[in-house]
C-alpha cells in the first residue's frame, strides 16, 4: 500500500513538473508573438508620424527599419540596437553605422536560430528589401557572403549605400556565441522601389 502512495506521489510529481515545464514553453512563444505585434503596432506609429514609438512603455529599443526578402518570404522589424534585449524580440541595427537605407554602411545583425536563420539561404543576386523611417522603400541585392572572425572588423564602404547582415556561425551549433560570425553584404540598387 505504502509503495502504490509513493509511486503514486513520484508521478504525480513528475506530471506536475511536465506541464510545468510546458507551460514555460508555452508563455515564451507566446511572448514572443505578442511583442512582434506590438513591434509591427510601433513601427506604423512611427511611419505616420516620423517620430520613434517604444513598443511597449519599458522597452530599451525601437523599430528603425523593416527587411523583406521577398524570394524566402521573410519580412522582419529592425530594431534600435544589437545588444542581446533587442536581438532576443528581432534583428538590431548597430548604433554608429550609417542609418538603413542611407550613404555608408549599416550593419544589422541577429540570432542564427531564430531571426537570421534565413541568412543561410541567401545567394548572390538575392534581393533584399529595406524600409526606412521615412517610410521609403530601398533596393539592396546580395553581392557576398563570407564566414569571418569575430574579432575581425567590418569593411566600411562609406561611399556606397550597402547592408551587412551579421550572425553567429555554424547555423546548426549547439552552444551559443562561439568565435565565427557568418556575413552577408548587399549593395542599394539606383531603382525606385514601390510597395502596396
Amino acid at each position: 500500500m505504502i509503495r502504490i502512495r509513493i509511486r503514486t506521489l513520484f508521478i504525480t510529481i513528475l506530471l506536475a513538473l511536465g506541464l510545468w515545464q510546458f507551460g514555460e514553453g508555452s508563455y515564451i512563444y507566446a511572448k514572443a508573438a505578442v511583442a512582434q505585434e506590438l513591434i509591427e503596432e510601433a513601427w506604423h506609429k512611427t511611419l505616420q508620424n516620423l517620430e520613434s514609438h517604444k513598443p511597449w512603455p519599458w522597452a530599451d529599443t525601437w523599430p528603425v527599419a523593416r527587411i523583406k526578402v521577398p524570394e524566402l518570404d521573410v519580412d522582419l522589424y529592425v530594431l534600435a540596437g544589437d545588444n542581446g534585449r533587442a536581438l532576443a524580440f528581432g534583428p538590431g541595427y548597430r548604433f554608429g553605422t550609417a542609418l538603413p537605407g542611407e550613404l555608408g554602411t549599416s550593419l544589422i545583425s541577429g540570432h542564427r536560430d531564430t531571426h537570421f536563420k534565413f541568412l543561410k539561404d541567401l545567394h548572390n543576386g538575392t534581393e533584399i528589401l529595406l524600409q526606412d523611417i521615412n517610410g521609403q522603400w530601398h533596393r539592396y541585392v546580395v553581392e557576398a557572403q563570407a564566414i569571418v572572425d569575430a574579432s575581425q572588423a567590418i569593411l566600411e564602404v562609406p561611399d556606397m549605400a550597402n547592408l551587412v547582415l551579421v550572425t553567429c556561425y555554424p547555423f546548426e551549433a549547439l552552444l551559443p556565441g562561439g568565435p565565427l560570425r557568418y556575413v552577408v553584404r548587399a549593395f542599394k540598387q539606383d531603382a525606385e522601389v514601390v510597395l502596396i
